[in-house]
């Protein structure tokens, strides 16, 4: 048993901020940032919610997908920048959708968030007679995380939201997941301090310390390690994922890799021995946007006649955590 892509969709907001725009609030220029990550513009929203983001792209691939939301039995939301703490994203858009006989739950896996959310589409699929069709979606507000004073790393991220529906189908998706938590302190973002009514800050103090770059609510990146970690995490686990579905990477029609860094997505290719024409990369156009790049690549593919139905499809990230998975796909 596996699984087959129904509909895809994706959203982005109508704000673009090209690299010449930062040259007004940091001390950059478009050749230094377009060098260094291959980025031209991104998106960015003015505002608008993450579950806002990401309904629009649902009711777009539900759509493409010829079905009604009473149809869908599961909603996974993936995310690293949610609009609450609680509820649940996933719960938020079931509403909005009057996708009443779904059940929904969000997953934190940062930029390999999709890779993990198909994987656990396909398992759900697989174990439980009653899931047939699994809803997707990607949506993230990084921007909200960024610190704009800072231009290593505010060039970098865009908003946006990719969504994809799949049910049953005779081709199994093979996926390979890891992660190595020692870096967890490497890419990082606070979230809540811990504090009450009856904190002792001396304790708190020490707590603190396990992620000692105090950035206040903002992104802290060691951007070099991160790389490194990246260039050998990506091509690792396609490799893996490969072996599991009987090929090699260079076998694939289309990879598509995490929109972080130019760099990286050429750095990963060669070691994975796979020419940069089976890559795509519209990372000169959206910048990165954390877990929704690969299923807005992937919308982007299939509404431009780039893949097929048949082709093999390889998807890969990685991301705070530090995380990383691959999944080998049949279209």
């Amino acid at each position: 048993m596996g699984i087959k892509i129904l509909g895809t969709g994706m959203y982005l907001p109508e704000k673009v901020v090209t690299n010449e725009d930062f040259t007004k609030i940091v001390d950059t220029s478009d050749e230094w940032i377009t060098k260094r990550t291959g980025i031209k513009r991104r998106h960015i929203s003015q505002g608008e919610y993450t579950w806002v983001m990401g309904l629009k792209a649902a009711t777009s691939a539900i759509k493409n997908a010829k079905i009604n939301p009473l149809e869908i039995d599961m909603i996974i939301v993936t995310t690293i920048s949610a609009d609450f703490a609680y509820p649940s994203m996933a719960n938020v858009i079931q509403g909005k959708l009057g996708a009443n006989n779904a059940f929904g739950i969000d997953i934190c896996c940062a930029c390999a968030g999709f890779v993990y959310g198909l994987d656990m589409a396909q398992r759900y699929i697989n174990t439980d007679s009653d899931i047939n069709n699994v809803l997707i979606v990607s949506s993230e507000n990084v921007t909200k995380t960024v610190d704009y004073t800072d231009r290593s790393t505010c060039v970098l991220f865009g908003d946006g939201a990719g969504a994809v529906v799949v049910t049953r189908g005779e081709n199994q998706a093979y996926s390979y997941l890891g992660a190595d938590g020692t870096g967890a302190e490497l890419l990082y973002a606070h979230l809540y301090p811990a504090n009450n009514g009856f904190t002792d800050e001396n304790v708190a103090l020490e707590n603190s310390k396990a992620f000692p770059n105090e950035t206040g609510r903002y992104m802290y990146m060691e951007g070099q390690d991160v790389y490194k970690f990246a260039i050998s995490a990506m091509p690792y686990a396609m490799e893996k994922a490969c072996e599991k579905a009987g090929l090699k990477p260079k076998d694939l029609d289309c990879i598509i890799p995490h929109q972080a860094n130019i760099r990286i997505i050429e750095t990963a290719a060669k070691r994975m021995n796979v020419d940069m024409d089976k890559v795509f990369v519209n990372i000169q156009d959206t910048g990165n946007i954390s877990s929704a790049c690969i299923p807005v690549c992937l919308t982007q593919l299939l509404e431009q006649g780039k893949i097929k139905s048949g082709d093999k499809v390889g998807m890969v990230g990685f991301g705070s955590g530090l995380i990383y998975g691959a999944i080998v796909i049949t279209v």
